[in-house]
């Protein structure tokens, strides 16, 4: 009987062995244990009302049709990088102050645009990738970050926050075939004669593969220029700077959608003038034009292709690493376009919706395929959704809330029906046919405004109050292409079942609020005017009780059209709160 000791003594020691096995293989970081990764594509003026996104088959099979479609997603300013700086920090631009992509006026560095006024207002150390790296991530970027990232800026300092990069840098950022890029911490390098999007898919897949082989988990951004106009430095339009003129594809597309046009929507340069400040001055279009602009909307709609291409090189990679089920792939653009909307030239800047609204697809653990979401959403959720899809708490300065995205996850998001749009400074017209300006210049002066998006299931608006004194109401469950400005039609009106003026009040109010708005403000602004939480929406402060209560509160104005965001020329910026009937300043 002595093999019983020694049998039991095997025995303990095999599930001594065991036990160890199974501690190890619980270290063992699974797929579904890590943090999940992220892949961004963030394409530049990608219009959504246009149909671009329709033309993209790999990005539609790909993200969207595996994914969820968030239908009613938008930028809360129609320009390059201060759209850019609030997607990558979850502030509102008069949070960030990075108003412009250029000095928009004065040169100290106090009071200039782009990437210097980035790191100026202390980004560069408080920004996305940084707060990532901090959870635990590598982070890595190829493409264009922001305007003014420069030959002469990219050192000055360093753009902080990533394991890996390879910028563009400006003058060269929107030449399709003489590109500049600037990896790590490299001196910058021309690739002239090389087209761009082809370039930069050997770029991402780089970086992906670098990103794949670490164990931690990882957040790569790929942001092309397509469908951007082209800028070439060298074709000057003397005062009136660069010419940018319709986007340049790669030749194994420039053959595709010959008949391909600009959708004749109402709003498509109409018989009458439309839209406010300098907008209703512009004149009718003619064929030559039009015909142009057709042309140019068949560029921009082939240079996606190389776009879409990469997409599904990039998803394919993925699929071969086995990372694709942690990862989440979004795909979405900096803001909107417009192509002889409002007789306009093609550009961004105003608030209609060619400009703001994007499109925004994402697909990953938990998001559910092939469907489509009404909620309004935007891109100063984009930074929060990320933080609650990778497990780090939320911060307090973020102006947005987390996107519903997910059905595995529980959510902190917050049910809002608003955007709040603003801009300053002068707008931008492009193409060949865009030096309409004064002194046939190609930009327009007093394009500042401030403006309110509201959309419910009950109610479709728009406000703005423009510098000048001007100011826009448009219904768009009966108006959907802006062409009725019904602001200037208040004693003929009702409008939810209230006369028009009592409307407005209402919405003047909720846009005093998000014009100064910060952090949960942005996010709940009724609760600024009615802190008992009695009112949560429009529908909410449409009560006759609250009458009086609107109808006193301090109106959004300008004392003078001002370039960039002074406070001092923004009119009133503290409104009235309801307590049991009685109103008081409430913050400022």
């Amino acid at each position: 009987m002595m093999f019983l000791p020694a049998l039991l003594a095997l025995f303990v020691g095999c599930d001594a062995l065991a036990v160890q096995q199974q501690v190890l293989l619980d270290e063992e970081p699974s797929v579904s244990a890590r943090k999940p990764n992220f892949l961004f594509i963030l394409t530049d003026d990608q219009d959504l009302r246009m149909n671009s996104p329709a033309y993209m088959p790999y990005t539609q099979a790909r993200i969207k049709e595996k994914g969820t479609e968030f239908l009613n997603h938008f930028v809360t300013t129609a320009l390059c990088c201060p759209s850019r700086v609030s997607l990558w920090t979850g502030r509102q631009a008069h949070n960030t102050n990075v108003t412009d992509v250029n000095p928009p006026y004065g040169m100290d560095t106090a009071s200039i645009g782009g990437y210097p006024k980035f790191v100026a207002q202390g980004f560069n150390e408080n920004f996305l990738p940084v707060w990532l790296q901090s959870a635990g991530y590598n982070t890595y970027y190829t493409g264009k970050l922001f305007n003014s990232h420069s030959v002469a800026t990219y050192n000055a300092p360093f753009v902080n926050g990533f394991n890996g990069s390879d910028f563009l840098l400006d003058p060269h950022t929107y030449s399709y075939w003489n590109a500049t890029y600037q990896r790590n911490h490299e001196p910058p390098r021309s690739y002239e004669g090389q087209y761009t999007t082809d370039v930069m898919k050997e770029k991402a897949s780089g970086l992906l593969a670098d990103a794949l082989d670490s164990d931690a988990p990882f957040f790569l951004t790929v942001a092309p220029i397509a469908p951007h106009t082209n800028i070439d430095v060298e074709g000057l339009s003397g005062a009136g700077g660069p010419k940018m003129t319709e986007p340049l594809p790669a030749p194994r597309h420039a053959h595709l959608f010959a008949d391909a046009k600009v959708p004749r929507t109402p709003n498509f340069n109409p018989d009458k003038d439309s839209g406010a400040g300098w907008i209703q001055t512009m004149e009718l279009q003619n064929q030559t034009v039009i015909d142009y602009e057709d042309h140019l909307y068949r560029q921009r709609l082939r240079t996606l292709q190389a776009v879409d291409e990469m997409v599904d090189a990039l998803i394919t990679q993925l699929e071969e690493s086995g990372q694709i089920d942690n990862t989440y792939i979004i795909y979405s653009a900096d803001n909107g376009y417009h192509i002889g909307h409002h007789r306009l030239p093609p550009g961004k800047t105003t608030g209609y919706e060619e400009d703001i609204r994007v499109p925004f697809y994402i697909r990953g653990p938990g998001i559910p395929e092939g469907k489509s979401v009404d909620r309004v959403t935007t891109h100063i959720d984009i930074a929060p959704t990320l933080f609650e899809l990778a497990g780090v708490p939320l911060r307090e300065d973020f102006d947005g809330t987390p996107m519903p995205v997910s059905t595995s996850k529980k959510t902190q998001s917050i049910l809002h029906e608003h955007v709040t749009v603003e801009f300053w400074g002068h707008a931008v017209l492009e193409g060949e046919y865009g030096s309409i300006g004064p002194g046939g210049l190609s930009i327009m002066g007093n394009n500042t405004y401030k403006s309110a998006r509201i959309l419910s299931e009950e109610y479709n608006l728009y406000y703005s109050v423009w510098c000048d004194g001007d100011h826009e109401l448009y219904d768009l469950s009966t108006d959907p292409y802006q062409m009725n400005n019904i602001y200037t039609q208040q004693d003929n009106i009702h409008l939810l079942s209230r006369p028009l003026s009592s409307v407005i009040d209402r919405i003047d109010a909720l846009l005093l609020v998000l014009k100064s708005c910060k952090g949960n403000t942005c996010i709940q602004p009724w609760r600024v005017l009615h802190p008992d939480g009695s009112v949560e929406s429009l529908k909410d402060a449409l009560h006759v009780k609250y009458d009086s209560f609107y109808t006193n509160q301090p109106k959004v104005s300008y004392s003078v059209c001002e370039p960039g965001y002074i406070i001092e020329a923004e009119g009133p910026q503290v409104g009235l709160q309801y307590r049991d009937g009685l109103s008081w300043e409430a913050w400022t």
